[in-house]
């Protein structure tokens, strides 16, 4: 996965956020985190919306029954550096504990790629969906 990922980064730099293939005409946005068991740093490329000022991603893994690594991290050491475009900004991520919001923003992700949908469908999870504020 480490190479999948390292591939969309790079694309996403070289392009000024712009990547292709299945990600192609979506938002996407670089989140640089420390790790929460070995303190180093990690990028993780995602899709993401919006919510007025606020960066919406959600922590589907595809649809897998556990949260991917970045959840762990966010969690436990939620200040983080974003990347958007050519954009590069400090923020805090925050999990959106709230039920009926996070169910609003996670519709509002759906919206945007439909693909979120069948991720739901694939986890008896509820898959998390945080906040990133400047």
């Amino acid at each position: 996965m480490s190479d999948w990922n390292q591939q969309i980064i790079d694309e996403f730099r070289a392009n000024a956020g712009k990547v292709g293939g299945m990600f192609e005409g979506k938002n996407m946005v670089l989140i640089t985190h420390t790790g929460a068991k070995s303190g180093k740093q990690r990028v993780s490329p995602l899709v993401y919306t919006t919510d007025g000022d606020r960066i919406v991603v959600v922590a589907s893994k595809g649809g897998a029954d556990t949260n991917p690594d970045w959840y762990h991290n966010l969690v436990a050491n939620p200040s983080v550096t974003v990347e958007i475009g050519t954009d590069k900004f400090p923020a805090t991520a925050k999990l959106v504990e709230d039920r009926a919001e996070r169910d609003r923003l996670y519709a509002g992700m759906v919206a945007h790629a439909e693909g979120f949908a069948d991720y739901e469908k694939k986890t008896e999870r509820v898959i998390p969906v945080f906040v990133l504020e400047r």
